[in-house]
């Protein structure tokens, strides 16, 4: 494993290389993690793969340091950095939030992916929420008043709790983030810096065909953040590329007991 550093603007992005491998696989983390999270499946895959873990914005050892915005045009530049002279196809894999972003680079180099592996991955449909939070002027000033006066977000997932809109799984993992006046900050801060973030299934779904990418969704059986019939959902009429895989498990599928199961699927198919 090696650690390094990549100037961006005023900020740093910080990235991890796990394995010697030909291929590379370009590993994006979820919300709260890290790329240090992917060293366990350099085991099973660093002797045919080199994985390339980056460190989003706010995460790890990147130290961002300019504006709230990430645009994924720079980071893919960054990418190509990396993979300097070679132009050899390339893997996305991402967990949970990184799925949204291995999503979005997709679509900004279908011709250059031979693989796209997403683990219980967010981007498969549009978060109306997120949306609204973060792609409207003043959805966003909403957004930021409610991280600084939680009171009446509270409320209202409370009276959700009781109305089974959310089930207790959804409540809990809410209250996780939103409890604590730090966590509550870095979720505005990144939700935000992400916005550019957002694929676009009817734009993504084309290039998979076109461009004839196999992928691999992953979920766990009992995860009640992203549910598995979301894959099913994105990968309709689209069965020949598009496989969706069940675990014995919940949300949190990035654990070395699930790491050899996972580490199959990118040599499988």
């Amino acid at each position: 494993m090696s650690s390094q550093f990549i100037p961006y603007g005023p900020s740093k992005l910080h990235y991890r290389r796990y394995g010697t491998g030909p291929q590379m696989i370009f590993c994006f983390h979820g919300y709260g993690e890290s790329a240090e999270r992917f060293g366990i499946f350099e085991p099973y895959l660093g002797r045919d793969f080199t994985l390339i873990a980056i460190d989003a914005p706010f995460h790890g050892e990147t130290d961002w340091q300019g504006e709230l915005l990430f645009r994924p045009e720079e980071l893919l530049q960054q990418m190509q950095q990396i993979m300097g002279e070679s132009r050899e196809p390339v893997i996305l894999f991402g967990y949970s939030m990184g799925g949204r972003m291995a999503l979005k680079i997709f679509e900004l180099m279908p011709h250059q992916v031979s693989r796209i592996v997403l683990v219980a991955p967010d981007g498969l449909h549009k978060n109306k929420w997120q949306w609204i939070s973060t792609q409207t002027k003043l959805g966003n000033r909403i957004f930021r008043y409610a991280m600084q006066y939680p009171g009446s977000l509270f409320s209202l997932l409370n009276m959700a709790e009781q109305l089974r809109i959310f089930n207790k799984r959804i409540s809990k993992f809410a209250h996780y983030y939103l409890d604590d006046a730090d966590s509550r900050k870095m979720l505005y801060k990144i939700w935000t810096t992400n916005r550019r973030f957002r694929p676009h299934p009817g734009k993504v779904k084309p290039l998979i065909k076109q461009y004839k990418v196999p992928v691999q969704l992953i979920f766990g059986k009992h995860d009640r953040i992203i549910p598995t019939w979301r894959g099913h959902q994105f990968g309709k009429n689209m069965k020949h590329l598009v496989q969706v895989a069940e675990l014995e498990a919940g949300h949190q599928l990035l654990q070395e007991k699930y790491a050899k199961q996972i580490a199959s699927f990118f040599v499988s198919g």
